[in-house]
């Protein structure tokens, strides 16, 4: 289900301090799921809990799997692709549970963020509250 920066329980991402996007609220079912690219590039940053995709056109996008998920220091997360790597939409980069990080006491929203952008410069192609299949694009630059 789609969910609003500003709901996403750290200021860095609430304040849109990065940039503008959306946030994913995974299914809380215990199930393993795969995070995806959201566009076509070269992933410049992989982490198990993060990754950034540099499109050609020269703008990244940041993927963040849970909030404060970097102090797991990997464990639950299988990373399955490597910085310098051309993905697609819809190329698997990294595994995880998003139950298991709730269960740990930790938010499990994934923001995608449109990094240096402001919400002028992005256009949302879905409204919050609506839930997304796997590849949907969830904005665009304007």
């Amino acid at each position: 289900m789609v969910v609003g920066l500003t709901d996403v329980p750290d200021p860095v991402f609430a304040e849109a301090m990065v940039g503008s996007g959306l946030a994913i609220s995974p299914d809380d079912r215990p199930q393993v799921l795969d995070a995806i690219s959201p566009v076509a590039g070269t992933l410049v940053t992989v982490h198990p809990h993060a990754f950034v995709v540099l499109t050609a056109s020269g703008r990244a996008v940041l993927v963040h799997l849970g909030i404060d998920t970097v102090q797991l220091k990997g464990s639950g997360f299988v990373v399955s692709a490597e910085a310098g790597q051309l993905v697609a939409v819809g190329d698997r980069v990294v595994t995880w549970t998003p139950h298991d990080v709730v269960a740990g006491g930790r938010s499990a929203l994934v923001p995608v963020v449109a990094l240096d952008t402001t919400a002028s410069t992005i256009r949302t192609e879905v409204a919050i509250g609506e839930r997304v299949d796997a590849g949907q694009p969830l904005f665009v630059w304007s």
